[in-house]
């Protein structure tokens, strides 16, 4: 059999940690493997119980989420990284998705889609809501937002108009398969196009393909 996936908990309430042991206890395909209580404590988690997938809370009192992501992010090999929030368009949530989080989920998002959206995580498929997305980006203040949607163009002006298609199908939150129904082209031939477009515009996951597609206005 394959071994259930393996899950890592980090929130400052343990009441949410709580709610969580006893909604994946009912899942023999995802199990927790590790808890903690502040991003302070990711490192060591990691490096002791080797998580699949790290559910990770966005604010937390000493070392907060955005600062727990960007460190594992930046180790050569981390595994995904789910950010958790109470909040629809939070600025910590964006930056962690720019840092290499996998994605988001809303703290009160009904058990099935939890699961469900670590189960696609855990596959390698980033979580991506294209319209929780757009708020977060609508919403959040940056002041260098035009030299940013100015570079994000330059960048996707690398790829070739069959690429664009499949980036701006991505953004949309459409799946390999749904990608290849609207565009007439197969699984395997969507993900190379998608595997190349990570490369060429420097991106390391679909939810920063998905990112730069909206910064650059497409």
């Amino acid at each position: 059999m394959t071994r259930p996936v393996r899950v890592a908990v980090v929130d400052d309430d343990p009441l949410v940690r709580s709610g969580l042991r006893l909604l994946f206890a009912g899942a023999d395909d995802l199990e927790i493997v590790a808890e903690g209580a502040d991003g302070a404590d990711v490192p060591g988690l990691v490096d002791a119980h080797h998580p699949d997938v790290v559910l990770l809370d966005v604010r937390m009192p000493r070392v907060d989420g955005l600062a727990a992501v960007e460190r594992l992010c930046s180790r050569a090999r981390y595994p995904y990284v789910v950010m958790l929030t109470t909040f629809h368009a939070d600025a910590y949530v964006l930056r962690a998705l720019r840092a290499g989080a996998s994605g988001f989920l809303l703290k009160d998002a009904p058990p099935r889609e939890l699961l469900d959206a670590v189960r696609r995580v855990a596959a390698g498929e980033p979580i991506l809501s294209p319209a929780v997305t757009r708020r977060l980006i609508e919403q959040v203040a940056d002041p260098v937002a035009h030299d940013r949607r100015t570079s994000a163009a330059a960048r996707l002006g690398r790829a070739t108009g069959r690429e664009r298609e499949v980036a701006s199908a991505v953004a949309r939150g459409l799946s390999n398969v749904q990608i290849g129904l609207e565009l007439g082209m197969g699984v395997p031939t969507v993900k190379a196009h998608v595997s190349r477009l990570l490369t060429k515009l420097d991106v390391d996951n679909r939810v920063q393909l998905a990112l730069l597609v909206h910064d650059a206005g497409d």
